[in-house]
């Protein structure tokens, strides 16, 4: 018996099209939501690239907001998981260094940095949006920076957005904008700051002695300087990569250009600290004046700072880092002039 044989139709091909293009998203499979999922918990939000968790940004009853964990290339852990979680041969130094967050030392005298005594607190004041994407998930959060006498110091709006790339690369934009909605707020000069990240424990310049005797970390910046020399520089952006499970990943920080004092100075330690600081100067240039990198912010005005996280495999060249920092300064909308 013949069986007839069935010609393709326009909504045929249509539809066998549209299962290709799925199949072939970067990390999808089928059956599997493509794209950034955005889940709203209790106390965090939980953030999936192409179902593989990348990130938990974390809002309910702790210090300040923080993303933990953060996964990087293949799902590796790119952060110390130390104060959340214990975790074999981790440092306990820095309780403060939660991940991946922004805060700062010296805000109108107040702490915001550590976790020491009377320190003050970023507390969650809501959320303006919570939206995933097949593209891009954003997050849009309100925050109220309270000292320790109770006192209102300045409020934030913050925007993470989340970007749908390949699996051997994730990139994190972290946008906050400061109001000084409780009058004047000064920035104050201290290198205790700012944008922040603590990373893997494995991808430190110095390790420490339970890991003595292994493979470290580099730090690289826009400027070609390098490991060491990179603490209290002015660059674009720097560049810290080093082992993880067997494997040389990184993670990127750009300081975009319409900054406050770009090019930043970079508060970037052997040991794994590594953050972006405009506000640092004496400390960093080693100047008498106290104030020298202090930052006032009228009442009633605010201050925006763009930042983004680019985590990758390899080292800076072979992750096409500078060219990827000329991208993302055409990516994001400048400020008219």
């Amino acid at each position: 018996m013949n069986h007839p044989v069935l010609k393709p139709t326009p909504a045929l091909l249509l539809c066998s099209a549209l299962l290709l293009s799925a199949c072939a998203q970067p990390g999808a499979s089928p059956g599997n939501k493509a794209g950034v999922q955005i889940t709203k918990l209790d106390d965090r939000l939980r953030v999936e690239i192409n179902d593989q968790l990348f990130t938990e940004y974390r809002f309910q009853d702790v210090p300040r907001p923080f993303c933990y964990p953060v996964l990087g290339p293949g799902a590796a852990p790119m952060t110390r998981n130390w104060p959340m979680q214990e975790a074999p041969a981790e440092d306990r130094d820095h309780p403060h260094h939660r991940s991946l967050w922004f805060t700062h030392g010296a805000v109108n005298g107040h702490d915001f940095w550590s976790e020491a005594r009377d320190f003050g607190k970023i507390v969650h004041d809501g959320f303006a949006e919570i939206k995933s994407g097949r593209d891009q998930g954003v997050i849009r959060s309100k925050n109220k920076w309270v000292a320790k006498n109770g006192d209102v110091i300045c409020t934030d709006e913050l925007a993470l957005r989340i970007h749908n790339r390949p699996a051997n690369e994730r990139v994190l934009d972290y946008e906050i904008t400061i109001h000084a909605s409780h009058g004047e707020v000064t920035l104050g000069d201290t290198k205790e700051g700012s944008m922040a990240i603590r990373l893997n424990e494995t991808m430190r310049l110095k390790h420490n002695k339970e890991n003595a005797g292994k493979p470290t970390g580099t730090i690289v910046n826009s400027e070609g300087v390098r490991d060491g020399a990179t603490w209290g520089k002015r660059a674009a952006w720097c560049d810290y990569y080093g082992p993880v499970e067997g494997r040389i990943l990184g993670v990127a920080i750009f300081d975009h250009p319409q900054n406050p004092r770009h090019p930043t100075w970079w508060h970037v330690r052997d040991y794994g600290l590594f953050a972006a600081n405009p506000f640092g100067q004496h400390d960093f240039e080693r100047l008498p004046d106290r104030n020298a990198g202090n930052l006032v912010v009228p009442a009633g005005q605010s201050v925006t700072f763009r930042y983004r996280f680019y985590f990758h495999e390899g080292d800076e060249k072979q992750a096409h880092v500078a060219a990827r920092y000329a991208d993302y300064i055409k990516s994001v909308p400048q400020k008219s002039k």
